[in-house]
């Protein structure tokens, strides 16, 4: 008896690694990397930030007092104050909040349309494929800050809109990503074997095709994380994005720009905020597809 319970255990223990195969295979070729995980590590660090960030914060976003207006970074004030005498580094810790909220969820918004639209185009073809396509074909064919833009002049700015523009521009990435993996997935023999025995089409597609795709998408929304955010920044910074006094980084930057030779520092830390916050979701992107990718492997 002792000796048939350990042949079950050696038997059950390859059968489990082996059906997490893929994605312990890919975390441990994931970890190999020690830029992907500095990228991984900066992006947990704005994570943090973001949600401790009220606790953190030594004084009010909007705690003005003019008689300390642009004062040069120093132990009481670390990031220096602004023109109304706001603490710069109490801002800049709000607007991780912000930034990363707008970047995430603009990205699920755009998986979720572009997903759904993507897999319709490369499951039914034909007219259906046409028109979709041509449709990304469209939307891919203006500069995406400027298609941003003009979403947002029709919508009206505020913080929510250029969520919703952000979210628009990145649908034919995600669309046409999921539609080149449906059209190789759906030629699998399971696929035409599900079809054969009468599987409805929206089983076939929810729980065969999409989970079979989900690696790419996973990648690309790392990587669009990162755009989400440059764009979110680059609408506040023209005035279309979050309006004042949100501390959103592309508005203090835009705020800042008067004072850039007397007093830098009000740009230079919302700047560097942008900067390492698309660092790391690109840095753990690269990563990610290094790690996910077969053909990056071989």
């Amino acid at each position: 008896m002792m000796t048939g319970a350990m042949n079950v255990k050696k038997e059950t223990a390859p059968s489990r690694e082996r059906a997490a195969g893929p994605w312990l295979e890919g975390w441990r070729s994931f970890k190999k990397s020690k830029i992907s995980l500095l990228g991984a590590g900066i992006v947990i660090f704005f994570i943090l930030l973001a949600i401790f960030g009220p606790l953190i914060a030594p004084q009010g976003i909007n705690e003005q007092d003019l008689a300390k207006r642009l004062l040069a970074p120093s132990k009481e004030h670390w990031f220096g104050t602004d023109d109304f005498g706001r603490d710069i580094f109490s801002r800049v810790i709000h607007g991780a909040r912000i930034s990363l909220w707008v970047g995430f969820f603009a990205v699920i918004l755009s998986v979720v349309i572009g997903s759904l639209l993507g897999i319709i185009a490369g499951y039914y073809g034909r007219w259906i494929d046409t028109i979709i396509s041509r449709i990304f074909d469209i939307m891919l064919a203006f500069p995406s800050i400027l298609l941003a833009i003009a979403v947002v002049a029709v919508l009206g700015p505020s913080l929510q809109n250029a969520l919703i523009a952000i979210a628009i521009i990145n649908v034919p990435n995600f669309g046409r990503l999921i539609r080149s993996k449906v059209l190789s997935v759906k030629e699998e023999e399971y696929i035409v074997a599900a079809k054969a025995i009468g599987m409805r089409d929206s089983r076939i597609l929810f729980s065969h095709i999409l989970p079979n795709s989900i690696t790419p998408i996973i990648v690309q929304g790392t990587l669009a994380i990162a755009t989400a955010i440059i764009e979110a920044a680059a609408l506040g910074f023209l005035g279309l994005g979050a309006q004042a006094p949100a501390p959103e980084w592309g508005k203090m930057l835009a705020d800042a720009r008067q004072f850039l030779l007397n007093a830098p520092w009000t740009m230079i830390f919302p700047g560097l905020a942008i900067m390492l916050t698309v660092l790391g979701f690109n840095l753990m992107g690269d990563g990610l597809r290094d790690a996910l990718d077969p053909k990056m492997k071989s």
